[in-house]
């Protein structure tokens, strides 16, 4: 692959991210924020007068431009992260079209760096943590996360390695089997956090965890549909139609 191959991927995964940025925008401000803002309302109810402190960017602000700046500007940037991971997985992973393989490496994205650490450690809304906590809990969820990318690679290495003695199929299931197997020691042996208070509203950490879970899905599977078009009609662009020729009228004929 050339770099103008690789520039005009990049190019178009930016702009698939910031897309699929725009429908993660959408997903989080009609099921995200009402959440966030009953976690805050509880927050506040449970908070002493001394507690309370000047916000120096108001709530209005933070759930309006303050959330599009963010989603959009994550969407470009990982778009482009992903583009240039594409561009390096495109034919080393098997005999996919451009469209699969994109849609296939978002799928295996979202599992490895989302999904798995979320099963581990998910996402909590404010009023959830305890600030003393925030440093530990970080550095757990970013070992938890690189830990998954790196077996996922390895479990797609394994695959590759086992698919020619016991087939595409076999090699497969063995590559899952050791994925899942050594996440599950994982998860068995880092140490667990639960800091929710007890009288937390049950409904609204569930709700506000699943608001987050749809936010990623819909962000990498926008990136993934419209990467793919755009992929598609890069790499394999589909011939021009010719137009059929006017019939010549025959000789001595008017």
């Amino acid at each position: 692959m050339n770099s103008a191959t690789v520039r005009n991927l990049l190019v178009r995964g930016m702009l698939a991210g910031l897309g699929a940025g725009v429908l993660a925008l959408i997903v989080a401000y009609l099921l995200g924020e009402p959440n966030v803002d009953k976690a805050i309302g509880f927050e506040e109810s449970h908070a002493s007068a001394h507690d309370h402190e000047v916000e120096l960017v108001s709530r209005s602000l933070q759930s309006t431009a303050g959330l599009a700046t963010g989603v959009l500007i994550y969407g470009v940037a990982f778009g482009g992260i992903a583009a240039l991971a594409y561009c390096f997985a495109l034919g080393r992973i098997g005999r996919f079209t451009p469209r699969a393989t994109a849609l296939l490496l978002s799928g295996c994205a979202l599992l490895a760096v989302y999904v798995v650490p979320f099963l581990k450690y998910p996402a909590n809304p404010p009023a959830v943590g305890d600030p003393d906590t925030i440093s530990k809990r970080t550095n757990l969820y970013l070992l938890m996360m690189v830990l998954s990318v790196l077996l996922a690679i390895a479990a797609t290495i394994l695959g590759k390695r086992l698919a020619p003695k016991l087939g595409t199929w076999y090699a497969t299931v063995a590559a899952v089997a050791a994925f899942a197997l050594v996440i599950g020691l994982a998860f068995a042996f880092l140490p667990a956090v639960n800091e929710v208070p007890a009288d937390f509203p049950a409904t609204v950490l569930w709700r506000f965890r699943l608001s987050a879970l749809a936010i990623q899905i819909t962000l990498w599977g926008g990136f993934g549909l419209a990467f793919g078009e755009l992929a598609e009609r890069l790499l394999s662009p589909k011939p021009a139609r010719r137009t059929p020729a006017a019939p010549v009228a025959a000789a001595g004929r008017p």
